[in-house]
């Protein structure tokens, strides 16, 4: 199937939706209910979750949206993206009716959307299908069922098929932020008791909502369902995006394929030169929760063509103004991004047409508003450690090729830095080359916004530096972005190129990155990693004076297949290596009982804040006593903490090996476990006020608090009474 360019196809896929399209989607759905029953989720766990995310998020979600923004041009396209407007009004009215202490009047908004639509005549038109709307070819279909099909063999494999007490570090921390969420209002750090939260902690409202509306447990809808409906949709919204951009549902899919399995070529073992991908969609609630709210928000800036934003009314600036409202606390990436983009768009316009749109300056008031409510507001100007730091992210490369460590990490030159840095830029322009090929298309408001997003993205990766690399988590988000304007740019430039020649141009390039790989090249560490990249940019450079810019792109895109076809492959591997078990295995039990015997405002002690004992410093990414408990601990994990990650030093000491920033609260907390005595079980409790102690097998707290629960591996206590 070839790609066609927008002139050629747009008037004639104006069809009416056709049959057949809708097996492929039911056929996945089979799959994924018999993947969810085989990794232990109930039948009635799964109605209830299907129900309330079909009829309470998606319904209403889909008819505001038709409402609001317009018809889409299929009905995949309407629900995708209803679904995530639907997510934005739950959360935006989850957080006051937890306030008022009733989170079951988050209920109350899709009931009245629902009702009004149903009620008025000149809103019932939006219950239909996408009448008038074109077919999604079946080949689409089946393509999009594929890559869904794809992510929940991978999900199943390595996340819902794995026990809770073997599941992913982090996954802990999400259910704890869950169990916050769902308690209490305004939220704080669960494991360390009144630390303030400077954290993006809007999918957990989502979560929590979702637990108190259908009953099902928190664990899960962590660790199963809650994120897999958030990334179908995400499938979705990109191909619709790159169809509206690229003119064809073949540019869709390929925006698509480009976004989820082509990844930076991986010449030389321990060289990472990353462009991240898209799969933290279960480990990483808060990434996949704020890639699917800004979906919509790029197809509204987009428009129809070269309409851009504001053209669909009143309607249209309110639900941008509810993706905005909810991505403020969804990830703190996207409207940096958005207004960086938002920026590029103005900018360009104002040097070609010596004026802008008052719409999209609008757009960029709104988005810096938000940023800094976001900020100011709901971080408590808290940065989570992000910091300007230049290569950063390739000074870890560094240390990890060259064999260096910390602290002299911190100093090394930056000769090397740079120069891996321009190897890492051309492993991007691997994966998206073909953004060169735009052309006269780079003066469109459309493909400026993916741009700027996109440079920005890049950008933040090689100007920002985290303790734990999260600065990439800015490339991952522009990923999307990236793809769709370089299956653009493919367009754009694909009558110079035949696509026989350029599939042959592709294969030769994989060719060379297989060969190249298996070269040992003598020298230093910088010349062992350098050498492969150089020796195929020269190859491609050469190319690209004596050829055209599509035959450039398919060389570096084919650089990239040998490694991107091994990380696939590897994704779904079923012999792959499992991680072991991290949690005691009578710990969730524990925990649930405390949960069941205990008030939401008790606060625990424990004296469990490292992962492993025998590493020589604390991991302290502990946190599954607050994620079981659903309770505040005094002191557990205080890995994430922002006065934690604020005192860390990247390069001269990991924040892993961060003490607890209160050492006289540590030391109150855990003498009770080493040499309990009644004076300090009773200044745990009445300086701070504990209630509960959860700690493992520990005879001798019992002479000075109440044994209430024990097995195996966990013992529960109970303090006395102030």
């Amino acid at each position: 199937m070839t790609l066609a360019a927008p002139e050629s196809t747009l008037a004639r896929l104006r069809v009416s939706p056709g049959r057949g399209t809708w097996g492929p989607a039911a056929l996945v759905c089979a799959g994924v209910v018999a993947a969810f029953l085989w990794c232990g989720v109930s039948v009635r766990d799964l109605c209830a979750f299907a129900a309330y995310v079909g009829g309470g998020v998606a319904l209403p979600g889909t008819l505001l949206w038709r409402g609001l923004a317009g018809r889409g041009r299929s009905v995949g396209e309407e629900v995708a993206a209803g679904l995530a407007l639907g997510y934005a009004v739950e959360v935006l009215a989850y957080i006051p009716a937890r306030a008022v202490g009733v989170p079951l009047l988050v209920l109350v908004p899709p009931v009245v959307i629902v009702g009004v639509f149903a009620g008025v005549p000149g809103l019932r038109r939006h219950w239909r299908g996408c009448a008038g709307g074109e077919r999604v070819p079946r080949w689409c279909a089946w393509a999009l069922a594929g890559v869904v099909a794809y992510l929940v063999v991978w999900s199943t494999l390595f996340q819902y098929r794995v026990p809770v007490e073997a599941g992913y570090v982090d996954m802990p921390y999400h259910l704890a932020m869950v169990g916050e969420v769902r308690h209490h209002f305004p939220p704080t750090l669960p494991s360390v008791l009144g630390e303030p939260l400077a954290y993006h902690w809007f999918v957990y409202a989502e979560m929590a909502a979702t637990s108190w509306v259908t009953g099902i447990e928190p664990v899960t809808l962590v660790y199963r369902l809650a994120t897999l409906p958030m990334a179908v949709a995400m499938v979705v919204l990109v191909a619709a995006l790159g169809r509206r951009l690229g003119g064809s549902w073949g540019a869709g899919i390929a925006a698509v394929g480009v976004t989820y399995f082509l990844f930076s070529p991986a010449l030389v073992e321990g060289a990472v030169f990353s462009s991240r991908s898209m799969f933290t969609v279960s480990t990483s609630p808060t990434q996949t929760f704020g890639a699917l709210l800004f979906v919509p928000v790029v197809l509204l800036l987009v428009g129809e063509g070269r309409a851009g934003p504001g053209r669909g009314g009143r309607a249209w600036w309110a639900a941008l103004v509810v993706l905005l409202a909810a991505l403020t606390g969804a990830k703190a990436t996207y409207l940096p991004l958005l207004l960086a983009g938002l920026l590029v768009v103005i900018a360009v316009r104002v040097a070609v047409e010596r004026r802008v749109r008052v719409a999209w300056l609008g757009v960029a008031v709104m988005t810096v508003g938000c940023l800094g409510f976001a900020q100011f507001v709901l971080f408590g100007q808290g940065a989570q450690g992000m910091a300007v730091s230049p290569f950063a992210t390739m000074r870890t490369v560094w240390g990890a090729v060259a064999g260096v460590g910390m602290p002299e990490l911190a100093s090394v030159s930056a000769v090397p830095l740079v120069v891996l840095t321009a190897v890492h830029l051309f492993c991007l322009a691997c994966v998206w080359g073909g953004v060169a090929g735009v052309g006269r298309r780079v003066l469109e408001p459309g493909v400026l916004l993916l741009l700027g997003i996109g440079a920005a993205g890049i950008g933040a990766a090689v100007v920002f530096g985290h303790p734990a690399e999260s600065q990439l988590y800015f490339l991952e988000a522009a990923r999307p972005y990236l793809s769709v304007a370089a299956v653009c740019g493919v367009l754009a430039a694909r009558q110079r190129v035949a696509w026989g020649r350029a599939a042959w141009l592709a294969t030769a390039g994989a060719g060379g990155a297989l060969l190249v790989s298996e070269v040992e090249f003598g020298g230093g560490a910088l010349v062992r990693v350098v050498m492969p990249y150089l020796v195929l940019g020269v190859a491609a450079l050469l190319l690209w004076r004596r050829g055209s810019v599509l035959a450039v792109v398919a060389v570096l895109a084919g650089y990239a297949l040998p490694g991107s076809v091994r990380d696939v492959v590897a994704h779904v591997n079923p012999w792959a290596e499992r991680r072991e078990r991290s949690i005691p295995k009578g710990a969730l039990e524990a925990g649930r009982w405390l949960r069941a015997h205990s008030a939401p405002g008790d606060v625990v002690a424990t004296n469990l804040h490292c992962r492993y004992d025998w590493w020589q410093v604390c991991d302290s990414r502990h946190f599954w006593v607050s994620g079981f408990t659903e309770r505040r601990v005094l002191v557990e994990g205080w890995a994430y903490a922002e006065s934690t990650l604020s005192r860390a030093r990247p390069f001269v000491r990991s924040y892993l090996a961060e003490p607890f920033v209160d050492r006289a609260r540590l030391a109150a907390n855990d003498v009770v476990f080493e040499a309990p005595t009644s004076e300090n079980v009773r200044t745990l409790a009445q300086k701070y006020g504990v209630k509960w102690l959860f700690t493992g097998i520990n005879p001798a707290l019992e002479k000075f608090a109440q044994l209430r629960f024990r097995n195996a591996t966990s013992s529960v206590y109970r303090l006395p009474e102030r």
